[in-house]
């Protein structure tokens, strides 16, 4: 299947007076037409940041993207001026935000806001196809009374219906690819899965690519077929959900596996993988997740460990894989 989006070696990197920290750090991987990926890690592993890469949503004064390729449909969004790539991002890529609340204006009305997407990308609509536009959107994504809640500001609103305005926007302009970055954790347990059903459902109407960047490993079972894992900045592990899920190699995966509660488990504590996320600078040396892992060994502390590639698109980056080449050629832990 052709890929919509890949992106290529991409090294996004912040800097501070101190030193340079290398947010993404060689970030490789495709999505395909209809795809649902995932990318699953901890706060500060660098998963936020690829996606904000991917839209320009970075304060380039003191972010930059080093090196790497971000091309959709062919197309490298790097390489783009903001002019065009502002007329781009909404119509063939959107972002659905984390905090709906704080995405929204409080000094606008919802359909205000919805409307300026439109004006952006379709103003060959005129003033009263978009308002039609908005009203089938806000329908599309489960709004009751639309023409109604048009009129109101986001605070008369609940954050689950805050989170249906963010979708409905992402969705104005039919893109190709929406990115999700958190889209549920603001919101209570019950809603959450109200949310994820409601761009399930969206994503099989309209045959979308997804990328869904979460901490929770649930998510990533419940709504992908595909899913990267992230650690300081690289991808550790990558595969299909069902080999992360029952045959995980890199011992940070099998940390966060193993961290997951069950009503089953009858252990009195939780497991946690020791420490957290390291501060890095740039050049990285050794092995990101060596102090953390309880099955390091000497060169796991000098040397960085290359992506091997186990069978088909399944890839770890770890010393304890026992290939002897990146491309393949077999081997195990």
């Amino acid at each position: 299947m052709d890929s919509v989006l890949r992106v290529n070696d991409l090294r996004t990197y912040y800097f501070t007076p101190q030193r340079i920290v290398p947010a993404v750090d060689g970030v490789d991987f495709s999505l395909a037409e209809g795809e649902v990926l995932g990318i699953v890690g901890e706060s500060g592993c660098g998963k936020t940041t690829v996606a904000r890469s991917i839209m320009g949503l970075y304060d380039r004064n003191y972010t930059k993207i080093e090196s790497g390729e971000i091309l959709l449909e062919g197309e490298d969004l790097v390489k783009l001026k903001p002019d065009k790539l502002e007329k781009i991002l909404g119509k063939k890529i959107s972002f659905i935000f984390q905090n709906p609340f704080a995405a929204l204006n409080p000094v606008f009305t919802v359909g205000y806001q919805l409307a300026e997407v439109l004006k952006v990308h379709q103003r060959e609509l005129g003033e009263k196809g978009i308002r039609d536009r908005c009203i089938e959107l806000f329908g599309l994504v489960g709004i009751p009374d639309a023409e109604t809640r048009l009129k109101d500001y986001p605070h008369q609103l609940s954050g689950g219906m805050q989170q249906r305005v963010i979708i409905a926007a992402a969705l104005a302009c039919n893109p190709k690819i929406i990115i999700a970055d958190e889209p549920t954790t603001a919101l209570d347990v019950t809603i959450q899965a109200q949310i994820l059903n409601l761009i399930r459902e969206l994503l099989q109407k309209f045959g979308m690519g997804l990328i869904i960047i979460t901490h929770n490993m649930g998510i990533i079972a419940e709504m992908c077929e595909r899913v990267l894992v992230m650690y300081g900045g690289v991808i550790v592990e990558e595969g299909k959900v069902n080999e992360i899920f029952h045959s995980p190699v890199h011992p940070y995966t099998r940390g966060l596996l193993a961290a997951i509660p069950s009503l089953d488990d009858d252990k009195e504590r939780l497991f946690t993988i020791k420490g957290t996320v390291p501060r890095l600078k740039h050049p990285v040396i050794c092995c990101r997740f060596a102090d953390r892992c309880e099955e390091a060994v000497a060169q796991c502390h000098e040397e960085e460990p290359p992506l091997h590639v186990i069978e088909g698109g399944h890839k770890v980056r770890c010393h304890l894989y026992k290939s002897k080449a990146p491309a393949g050629e077999g081997g195990g832990l």
